[in-house]
């Protein structure tokens, strides 16, 4: 059955109850649905009715296209001045024995690595520590684009601005000007968490407000910069958290029009202070991706991290709203598996990966970090290769 025969199917449904076939036609009308409707659908739901509403704007908006990429990260520091208690991959400035903090030339050898690897991105996030502060960045960005100016620079999240451009005196707009003179190209979505105070002061009191979050994408979409947003849930947030997470990053959206991607990024709790919360299921995080999917409705592309969430899920996801999922990895990034994800040791060649798109009948796209086709594997057949010289890292979890 096609996905638009499926909707009308919902619409006549006579069990579905009267709320729900009216975001049903709503999406089907491609009107945006309200606060209390997404609220609603996550209290009243069920999957499968959100899996056709979110597949049908995936494949309105996408067709079968599912999009990866291949850059590498490089993560300057796990040292950090803040004591999130959902992180598991940051150690405290305090207790910094097991930690590491990179020096701009450090930083400039991981660069040098991929000189002759098809990437084109170089993605850095990490922790939050005074020495890397606004010159810091600058030089490393300026050599970065010297060494290999066609490399797109995706750095650093809000979380990290907010506190160096506060050591150096300059308002948001200053800072993300100057980077961006430096070689700064795009912002990561991380940092984001939930931004209700009532969630945030208790997971990450101590970072940017959600309003500082905020600010600095608004001035990046002010100097034509694209970023990304994410959102973390499934800990100790509400359903009602979750939409107003959303709806902020909505009405930016509406502003801006800066937004390429929404991530959800699924809480794990493995080795840090809330290690006591239990994890959402699969279902849950279907459900999630597919009210995301329905929400988000002025974001061109919500992204799941397959080495975050399972190879298995991620497929599914495809389903459920999802159009990208990350890319090909190398086992470098620490992030994914300090937070206990699904894969402790992620790889996957590209014709791997490619298949995996395929197998759910969807159409893998190589992309560059604004979305344009860098290649279209629909048709590739691979010849037999080493999986070793395919295996390039690329975006860490908060990206």
């Amino acid at each position: 059955m096609e996905t638009t025969q499926k909707l009308a199917f919902l619409l006549n449904d006579k069990k579905i109850s009267h709320e729900l076939k009216q975001i049903a036609q709503k999406v089907l009308n491609q009107e945006r649905i309200t606060f209390d409707e997404g609220v609603y659908l996550y209290e009243h739901a069920e999957l499968g009715y959100l899996g056709v509403l979110a597949n049908y704007i995936r494949e309105k908006k996408h067709g079968d296209i599912t999009y990866f990429n291949r850059n590498f990260h490089i993560e300057p520091t796990n040292v950090c001045v803040y004591d999130c208690k959902f992180c598991s991959y940051s150690r405290m400035i305090k207790n910094r024995d097991d930690g590491w903090e990179m020096d701009v030339d450090g930083m400039m050898d991981i660069v040098k690595k991929y000189d002759n690897e098809p990437v084109t991105e170089v993605h850095i996030t990490g922790g939050v520590v005074p020495k890397q502060n606004l010159e810091f960045y600058a030089e490393f960005f300026k050599r970065c684009k010297e060494h290999r100016p066609d490399l797109h620079i995706k750095g650093l999240t809000p979380v990290e601005y907010y506190y160096i451009f506060k050591k150096a005196k300059l308002s948001h707009y200053e800072g993300m000007k100057y980077l961006q003179s430096c070689g700064l190209d795009s912002m990561p979505g991380g940092g984001a968490e939930i931004f209700h105070p009532e969630v945030r002061e208790k997971i990450a009191h101590d970072k940017c407000t959600a309003e500082q979050w905020l600010d600095i994408h608004e001035q990046a979409h002010k100097l034509g910069m694209n970023t990304n947003a994410t959102m973390l849930y499934g800990h100790i947030e509400e359903f009602w958290h979750r939409v107003d997470h959303m709806e902020r990053l909505r009405q930016l959206q509406d502003k801006t029009g800066g937004f390429q991607t929404f991530i959800p990024l699924k809480f794990r709790n493995k080795d840090n202070q809330m290690s006591n919360v239990p994890e959402v299921s699969v279902i849950e995080d279907l459900r999630n991706y597919a009210i995301a999917r329905i929400y988000m409705d002025n974001f061109p592309h919500i992204k799941a991290y397959w080495a975050m969430i399972s190879r298995n899920t991620a497929q599914m996801s495809l389903s459920f709203g999802v159009d990208d999922i990350d890319g090909t990895l190398d086992d470098t990034t620490k992030i994914y598996s300090m937070a206990g994800a699904e894969e402790q040791n992620p790889a996957m060649s590209t014709k791997e990966l490619v298949e995996l798109i395929k197998k759910v009948g969807r159409h893998p796209i190589e992309r560059d970090t604004l979305y344009h086709v860098v290649t279209d594997y629909k048709d590739v057949v691979f010849e037999d290769e080493n999986p070793k010289k395919q295996y390039y890292a690329l975006p860490v979890v908060n990206s």
